[in-house]
């Protein structure tokens, strides 16, 4: 019979995993600073659980879910698998696991991406537990721990949910059109044509919200209610077309109220209408898990959910041998991330720098004889939503000879962490633009050909007398990050990660946005942009 210290002493090769990997990641966890300055992965990610901006507040109620899945899991009946029976068990998976969630931790705080070393940590956390108790710990954990990423800050979607965003937009205004409603669509604002209401449909209402609550509702009701995993898709995947429906009906609701009783009525559909449809969704997904449990196989009454019987007994713990291999793993995590901290704050500057050192030098007043150039301020909200370091340089150059055409030209210039620059496509609709295409284009400046982003937008301008139109243009943008260039955000983020990884190089990239108007057509359109651009780029680019 084992005595109590024999019993702890049986678990101190796994508690020395665990407070090894647990070091880490408070320690060592985190390399965006840009908006809560902390290296602990831990206070991170409990932050976001409590900033309302963050739009993750459900974290609480995500962990304490996975905790009760997890009781419940070790608690579930199953044949009587020999593998849980055993005392010899196999932890060389668990090992694969840590060190694993280990190396992944470190490639996500190298190019400081906090969401994949959460991945890493919730991998991390399920080695342990298969470390400690088996199999059946690691099976029992196996969903709570992936249930976990429900609780990831949703931002990290803001692709996902831009593009959701101009779906329901579009669909939306497309039915109050049918209904003869003439509304006006700028980008993500809906207006309408005699000036009686005007809405901006904010990233809250795309759909992503709501998409990523039901998910993880559907996803917990499946589980609980279904045996099969292709039922338990099913589920999955009948609530993603039931989320955009209902998002669009929501916003199409908004526009009839506010044109058949007024704004304020508006707001009121707006305030309570999201509710009634989530429930209304919710309702239908609920009623087919109902529906799908005649069609699974897997009867609860062969499995039964609960198993009051005593639990199989623990397997012997993994022993001091794998405990080295993770300690030591560890530890070169800590020392790969010290050295990732000890990066000059920008070996390659992507653009001339200020005499502040923080903002790019400032663009040239004048363009030979004709063109003259005016400052334009960073907006407040720029300046709240991004990093305190991230740098600014803007000038809107306007022609003597027609003072109608205009070259809009900023340089955003990225500081300490990568956040402060992202894709410019969603400013654009936040201010009104419809984009109705991109390519890939080249400009030529300063000797060299740049490789740019060419989105072709505009926006509906309304008319004294009611009705509006079209002010089409275009807009350019490519990233600089000293002797690299990218024309794409992916292409930036690739470039940027390659030189973390491979070069322990940290550049601080920019991106140069041009805009002008295209009522002269595109193609004059875009010569203007490359006459403004082969005279202002050189003032400021560094020599090469």
């Amino acid at each position: 019979m084992k005595t109590g210290a024999g019993k702890f002493s049986r678990w101190l090769p796994v508690l020395a995993c665990a407070l090894a990997g647990a070091a880490v990641f408070q320690f060592f966890g985190n390399n965006t600073r840009g908006y809560i300055d902390t290296g602990s992965l831990f206070w991170w990610w409990g932050y976001q659980w409590v900033d309302p901006r963050s739009e993750t507040q459900h974290g609480w109620l995500i962990l304490g879910l996975s905790g009760w899945l997890f009781w419940r899991n070790l608690k579930i009946a199953g044949p009587e698998n020999p593998e849980f029976r055993s005392d010899d068990d196999k932890f060389a998976p668990a090992v694969a696991a840590v060190l694993a969630a280990l190396a992944l931790h470190a490639a996500g705080y190298a190019v400081q991406q906090a969401r994949v070393s959460i991945a890493a940590l919730l991998l991390f956390t399920w080695g342990v537990l298969r470390l400690a108790g088996g199999r059946r710990w690691g099976r029992a954990a196996a969903f709570p721990l992936a249930f976990m990423l429900f609780a990831v800050p949703v931002s990290f979607l803001d692709n996902v949910g831009f593009y959701l965003r101009l779906w329901v937009i579009q669909a939306s205004a497309a039915l109050a059109h049918t209904a003869g409603i003439g509304v006006i669509r700028n980008g993500t604002q809906l207006i309408a044509p005699d000036g009686r209401y005007h809405y901006d449909v904010a990233a809250a209402c795309s759909g992503v919200r709501s998409l990523m609550a039901l998910l993880a509702v559907s996803l917990l009701a499946g589980y609980l209610n279904l045996r099969a995993w292709w039922l338990r898709g099913t589920v999955l995947l009948l609530s993603l077309p039931a989320v955009l429906v209902g998002n669009i009906v929501r916003i199409a609701a908004i526009i009839f109220a506010a044109q058949w009783f007024g704004e304020a009525a508006g707001e009121q559909v707006h305030t309570w209408f999201g509710f009634l449809i989530f429930v209304v969704v919710l309702g239908l997904v609920l009623a087919a898990v109902a529906l799908l449990r005649r069609f699974d196989k897997e009867e609860n009454e062969r499995h039964p959910i609960i198993d009051s019987r005593p639990g199989p007994p623990m397997p012997s713990c993994a022993g001091w041998g794998t405990a080295i291999i993770v300690v030591a793993a560890a530890a070169g995590v800590a020392v790969f991330a010290r050295r990732i901290n000890a990066l000059p704050p920008a070996e390659a500057v992507g653009l001339r720098l200020a005499a502040d050192g923080v903002n790019p030098a400032e663009l040239p007043a004048f363009l030979g004889t004709e063109w003259m150039g005016r400052s334009v301020d960073v907006t407040p909200i720029e300046r709240e939503v991004l990093p305190p370091d991230t740098g600014f340089s803007r000038k809107l150059y306007v022609r003597w000879d027609d003072p109608s055409r205009r070259v809009f030209v900023s340089l955003v210039l990225s500081g300490r962490d990568r956040t402060s620059i992202h894709r410019p496509e969603l400013c654009l609709v936040g201010q009104g633009w419809t984009i109705l295409g991109s390519e890939r284009r080249e400009l030529v400046a300063d000797g060299r050909t740049w490789a740019v982003t060419l989105l072709h937008v505009e926006t509906q301008a309304a008319l004294p007398g009611g009705g509006s139109r079209r002010v089409p243009a275009l807009v350019a943008y490519w990233f600089v990050g000293g002797d690299s260039t990218a024309a794409t955000t992916g292409g930036r983020m690739w470039q940027e990660a390659c030189d973390r990884l491979f070069h322990w190089r940290r550049n601080r990239w920019a991106y140069v946005l041009l805009q002008t108007g295209a009522d002269d057509g595109d193609a004059a359109a875009f010569a203007r942009l490359q006459t403004v651009l082969a005279r202002a780029l050189p003032a400021v680019l560094p020599a090469h």
